[in-house]
């Protein structure tokens, strides 16, 4: 029976899984490891975690289930340390990093001694973070992938599964090799290309003043993973490093050969382009849960004048509706609405649309 479960970090996402763990098995006991005392004392008063613990020896000892939610390089530190405890013979150990194979390749200190390892990676997140921002649906319909350390740990995997019910995500089985392809080029490559697009934009505000407010619309949005945390993003281009490089590189070629093309004004072969990647991105599933998190914005076409807005925000308050984040567009260039209602998750998105369109005269588009 597995009633001791270790948190080592109550950031975000190691608050959120205690959150749906205590939720849907009621005999947990939840112990948070942290070197942030107030922040321990913080997340057992909020009742995040049952109690807390600064010895990570004696803390990982009790544990019959201990779940690493910290950044993959202190991760793989911790499990160094761990593997020198007498942890119990049965224990059950996973994490939540964004990439896996150093995961992986690290979790033969714990195998080779007996104990049961599952890589890890709950694929949701949110704009704040700590242990204050938790939330038990953050992973609702989100993929959480599982990587086993072995085909001999199937009993682990199928564990997990019941452990983590509460969370109420999709679980996918992956090898290590298999997530870092697909999530380097679906996620990690992405947010670099996202962040170097900012840092040129920069450099041009700074010639022309005046492109600041054109980058408040279509700009600022197809950037907006670029206000990621950067720690984390270091982290996981040096951890995800082979795949990123080779990456690059391929995106290196393919750019100069698009230079090419426009150099030659080839405008068929500029239109099959550009034709294609609409044709791949409409087949793309919209706000599914992904590589990246998916952003569940609302676009309100209101009139200009006073009291439009207020109208919408009071209707969605009077439902109960909570959105985290609402923005008028400042240019309105292949953009539908100048109002920018963004939600926490797909459901209430939905239903934000539903009553607008119900209770105004106002036009709404989900994109």
């Amino acid at each position: 029976m597995m009633k001791n479960v270790l948190m080592i970090g109550i950031g975000l996402i190691g608050s959120s899984i205690a959150l749906c763990l205590k939720e849907s098995n009621e005999d947990l006991r939840v112990t948070g490891f942290s070197l942030n005392q107030e922040e321990l004392e913080g997340a057992t008063s909020a009742q995040i975690i049952d109690d807390w613990e600064m010895d990570l020896q004696k803390a990982s000892e009790a544990a019959d289930v201990i779940f690493l939610c910290t950044p993959v390089s202190v991760t793989l530190k911790i499990m160094e340390e761990i593997s020198s405890f007498n942890l119990k013979s049965d224990v059950l150990i996973t994490d939540v990093g964004s990439t896996k194979k150093e995961i992986m390749n690290q979790s033969t200190l714990l195998t080779s001694k007996g104990y049961q390892f599952v890589g890890g990676h709950p694929m949701a997140g949110s704009h704040k973070s700590g242990f204050l921002a938790a939330d038990k649906n953050l992973f609702e319909n989100a993929y959480y992938i599982l990587v086993p350390s072995s085909e001999k740990n199937k009993q682990s995997v199928a564990d997990l599964h019941v452990l983590l019910r509460g969370t109420k995500a999709k679980f996918i089985q992956l090898t290590a090799n298999e997530h870092d392809e697909m999530t380097g080029i679906l996620s990690h490559t992405p947010h670099i290309i996202a962040a170097e697009l900012v840092h040129q934009a920069d450099q041009l505000i700074g010639d022309f003043p005046m492109a600041k407010k054109l980058a408040a619309g279509g700009f600022r949005d197809i950037t907006r993973i670029a206000s990621s945390d950067a720690k984390m993003w270091a982290d996981i281009s040096v951890s995800n490093q082979e795949v990123l490089v080779g990456e690059l590189d391929k995106w290196l070629v393919s750019l100069g050969n698009l230079k090419r093309t426009i150099e030659e004004k080839n405008w068929q072969k500029l239109y099959d382009f550009f034709d294609l990647a609409k044709k791949i991105r409409d087949d793309i599933p919209v706000h599914k849960e992904g590589s990246i998190p998916a952003f569940h914005d609302l676009y309100v076409n209101v009139p200009d004048y006073p009291g439009a807005i207020a109208e919408v925000t009071g209707i969605l308050a009077k439902e109960q509706i909570s959105l985290i984040n609402i923005k008028i567009m400042e240019t309105r260039d292949d953009i539908f609405g100048i109002l920018c209602i963004s939600f926490k998750n797909e459901k209430e998105l939905k239903q934000a649309q539903t009553v607008i369109n119900q209770q105004t005269a106002y036009s709404s588009l989900i994109n």
